[in-house]
């Protein structure tokens, strides 16, 4: 590990925060030795994502306490990416590192995606080594990364997590993206291919609660299928050339039945269940169609990303 201050990277750390007044002032005090050892110069960005608690207040004292603390309030929640891309605007250092704030990240293990970076990679993701969470979480994980898969086409997709080390000029790929729906790690796949992830040591959460459901997970994966992938289009069009031979099919078998026998099929449950297949195909396929008008509908709308209330400077003053 570099000694000398010229020869160490400059760091910028981003930190979404939402609803974490208890966990911040531990995190930025675990950060600072961290970052001591390992960067020339750094940076914390704490973007408060609409927090309904202390967040941003607590923030503000950071900022004045620590020169190297900097502060952004957003105007209302937008999501835990689209805070992400905002914090990443933000970083004025040559490496970034994004970091949840319930300090289930250790700061500890931070060298350790730095040393993989250094070795040629351009993105190092930090999954761990351990992590358990409910049967309904877990699917929901499950299904993120599956779509996550799908929309970078790299294995590493498996592996993502929050806590993730890469150039700054990477955010170069995207600079001029303003879609409200955002996933970072597809967005990041613009700029690079060059993936890995490592272990890292996971801690449990010391303080509330995940502000990640089931249902908020589910809906991300939706948003990252349809808004980063045609997967959903192609499984329809793969469905509807099943059922169109399921029902060709049908149809040799009527036609074939009569010819041989002299009578065609009876009953109101065969019909009625051909009717059914083909009717929920069709409906899918539209829901999916129409999945994909909402996402081209809101992004003609020009719903913005984000939007920044406030931000603090290093000592607590506002910038412009």
């Amino acid at each position: 590990m570099p000694t000398s201050a010229e020869t160490r990277p400059a760091i910028s750390v981003i930190v979404p925060a939402y609803n974490s007044e208890l966990t911040l002032p531990e995190l930025i005090k675990r950060l600072e030795p961290a970052l001591k050892s390992l960067a020339g110069q750094y940076e914390a960005v704490l973007v408060n994502d609409g927090s309904r608690d202390q967040s941003w207040k607590v923030i503000q004292e950071l900022s004045r306490s620590h020169p190297w603390v900097r502060g952004i309030n957003l105007m209302r929640n937008y999501g835990q990416h689209n805070a992400l891309l905002c914090g990443i605007r933000a970083a004025r250092f040559g490496t970034i590192i994004t970091m949840d704030d319930d300090l289930q990240h250790p700061p500890e293990e931070l060298h350790k995606l730095l040393a993989k970076l250094g070795e040629g990679f351009e993105m190092v993701y930090g999954y761990p080594e351990y992590q358990q969470h409910g049967l309904l979480r877990d699917v929901a994980s499950w299904l993120t990364k599956l779509a996550l898969q799908r929309s970078m086409g790299a294995e590493t997709a498996r592996h993502v997590s929050a806590l993730r080390a890469f150039r700054t000029q990477a955010r170069d790929a995207f600079a001029d993206y303003h879609s409200p729906f955002v996933s970072i790690d597809v967005v990041l796949t613009w700029a690079t291919t060059r993936f890995v992830a490592i272990r890292v040591r996971h801690d449990p959460r010391t303080a509330g609660v995940s502000n990640y459901t089931f249902g908020m997970l589910f809906r991300h994966a939706m948003n990252m299928m349809t808004g980063f992938s045609t997967l959903p289009l192609q499984l329809a069009n793969l469905m509807g050339f099943f059922c169109t031979l399921f029902g060709a099919l049908v149809l040799v078998f009527v036609v074939g039945r009569y010819l041989l026998f002299g009578t065609t099929q009876q009953g109101f449950p065969f019909l009625a269940s051909i009717i059914a297949i083909f009717s929920g195909a069709q409906l899918l396929a539209l829901g999916i169609i129409g999945e994909y008008l909402a996402r081209m509908h809101f992004r003609m709308m020009e719903r913005p990303t984000y939007t920044v209330r406030e931000e603090i400077a290093p000592g607590g003053g506002e910038e412009t």
